[in-house]
């Protein structure tokens, strides 16, 4: 086959061939003109054959005429003369015997087979070896315009085409045993679901994956792949891991915008009642887990939105508000009750949840913002994250005037803090129509603890870092609202306990920043609310509650917890594993009390 367009190369898998017998090159020419040229027997006549170099197009042509179908009775090494036929491998097409040549792909050289057969085009290879030769580079999410998207709160990624999904697929090499699902809290069968995505039964993989994991669309969108899954993914020892994220949310926003999605069989009714605190992930998670089982399942909610840190921590344009919603209407139509408004210690006590449920499951998150303790943090226009955030997803302050609550404003906008919330505060605040946005961080971008996804799309949308930064004071107008930090520089000495290098003031490098608004994003920690009410839920030296880590039970008896208010802040994922956990200890807690007793 001729090649008429130079151009169009870079889109060809190029074979380099050898004899196995005598292991020299058989490609003739030059640069990529290099054709792959054989030798053949063709009724008692020796020819030549020659091919193009690549995979796609890769079509034996004969010195003279010869027929389509027509078999060749011997194809053998123009080099060594050794017969390239093996008695033991058949054309799967067409029946008849094949000739072996070797190719090298990937730094390895693999069993390439050539039918006897004229014109079929039978090779042989497995897709794993295919996907080696052909080396389908990870495949990018179309996205909005950064100059577009900085005026929207619409979702940013679009995610991927049922095109882009199977290629990415493709990817996978099936690993027999797969580190990815080690790397998953939930153990999701991610091979699997792979698989059938790579075959185009997205609606079957979407149903594998919820074997496992109730709330695919969200984990596809901002669980942190990269240090969990994708971290062991084979593929990304020499290169970039499969996207196994991308393709999570890709299968689930597939089943719900087909209408695919089907309730779950629940186990009938086994008469005992669950209390469910909180409705985000973890609460989710071990509400869905018990009411398949047959519990009767009440999850309380403080708020008056249900879906927890998803729906006033995460903002729309990473984490759109009505994919939660879908979930959460999943969990009703399973018959989940919930009842918001309610501030477990305050409108009820854990004790007199105790007095109506058989067992109690603790997942409020850790919704207590901290600060730096610093001089004038108690100026107007400093906010925390969680009510800088709150007031924007929760209260819709995007959306003002048709809601209620105003748009925290300013012309220059400093967020404090380097990970994830801080992320979300800087574009959400630069979409509020600052002029200018800084992230100021104490350590160096490569310590930052915030997805690099996040961080990449932040510098994308105009955010400015000043990194090395930390603040030692807020500076007030005569009206008592902020108009500067004062910050220092600092430097990077030894590792702390999270092991990452400790900053150190430089002294008298103080500088100051002009700003009009501060959002601190530096953590959070547990609120005291629950506490007051149950003192004797024993809590660990940070002040979270204490748990068996086989059960996720704490101390008092038939109260269990999980998610941030047991770990601090953690992912998604993490939190649906703890509420998972405790939702198999209940049931096995509570179904041997039940044998016992009858």
């Amino acid at each position: 086959m001729e090649i008429q367009h130079k151009k169009s190369l870079s889109k060809h898998t190029y074979l380099k061939a050898y004899c196995p017998h005598c292991k020299r090159n058989l490609n003739a020419g030059k640069s990529e003109e290099r054709k792959l040229k054989l030798k053949a027997i063709y009724k008692q006549e020796e020819i030549s054959l020659q091919s193009s170099p690549y995979l796609e197009d890769f079509d034996l042509k004969a010195s003279f005429t010869v027929d389509k179908g027509e078999v060749f009775d011997d194809i053998f090494c123009p080099l060594c003369g050794a017969s390239l036929v093996r008695s033991d491998i058949h054309c799967r097409e067409c029946g008849n015997q094949g000739a072996e040549i070797i190719i090298a792909a990937d730094e390895k050289l693999i069993p390439f087979y050539i039918c006897l057969g004229n014109g079929c085009e039978w090779h042989g290879l497995s897709k794993a070896d295919e996907r080696k030769i052909r080396k389908i580079p990870r495949q990018d999410m179309p996205e909005q315009d950064e100059l577009l998207r900085v005026n929207n709160f619409e979702e940013v990624p679009y995610g991927y085409t049922s095109e882009l999904a199977m290629l990415e697929a493709e990817r996978c090499i099936q690993c027999k045993n797969p580190k990815c699902v080690e790397g998953c809290p939930v153990n999701v069968d991610i091979p699997g679901f792979i698989s059938l995505v790579a075959g185009g039964e997205f609606n079957e993989a979407a149903k594998l994956i919820k074997r496992d994991n109730i709330l695919p669309a969200i984990c596809g969108r901002v669980c942190p792949q990269e240090d969990q899954c994708e971290a062991l993914c084979i593929m990304g020892k020499k290169g970039e891991p499969v996207a196994i994220g991308r393709l999570e949310r890709f299968v689930a926003d597939y089943e719900r915008e087909k209408d695919l999605v089907k309730k779950p069989v629940i186990e009938g009714n086994n008469g005992k009642g669950i209390a469910i605190v909180g409705s985000g992930p973890a609460g989710l998670t071990a509400a869905a887990d018990l009411r398949k089982r047959g519990y009767s399942v009440t999850v309380y909610e403080a708020l008056h939105e249900t879906g927890g840190v998803l729906t006033y921590g995460i903002p729309e344009f990473r984490l759109p508000k009505s994919v939660v919603q879908f979930e959460i209407d999943y969990l009703k139509g399973m018959g989940c009750r919930i009842e918001v408004d309610h501030v477990i210690g305050a409108t009820i006590t854990v004790d007199e949840l105790l007095e109506q449920y058989d067992a109690v499951f603790v997942g409020v998150g850790a919704g207590l913002p901290k600060f730096m303790r610093i001089e004038g943090e108690n100026l107007g226009n400093v906010f925390s994250a969680n009510e800088y955030l709150t007031r924007m997803n929760l209260m819709k302050a995007y959306k003002f005037p048709d809601y209620d609550t105003p748009m925290p404003l300013g012309n220059n906008i400093v967020v404090i803090g380097g990970g994830n919330v801080a992320m979300d505060s800087a574009r959400t605040a630069i979409r509020s129509g600052a002029k200018e946005v800084t992230i100021v961080y104490r350590r160096s971008r490569e310590e930052m603890p915030a997805r690099e996804e996040e961080i990449h799309h932040a510098e994308e949308e105009g955010v400015k870092f000043r990194l090395l930064t930390s603040p030692v004071r807020y500076i007030g107008t005569d009206y008592k609202t902020v108009k500067g930090v004062e910050c220092m520089e600092m430097q990077l000495g030894e590792p702390d306990e999270s092991g990452r290098r400790r900053p150190v003031p430089i002294e008298g490098s103080n500088y100051t920043i002009d700003c009009d608004v501060a959002i601190v994003a530096i953590g959070t920690e547990a609120n005291p609310t629950i506490f007051k009410s149950t003192p004797d839920i024993e809590r660990n030296k940070w002040g979270y509650i204490k748990t068996d880590t086989q059960t996720n039970e704490t101390t008092k008896e038939f109260v269990y917890a999980g998610g941030d208010i047991v770990t601090g802040s953690a992912t998604v994922i993490e939190a649906m594993g703890a509420g998972r956990l405790a939702a198999n200890a209940m049931h096995q807690k509570l179904s041997e009390l039940s044998v016992h007793s009858e």
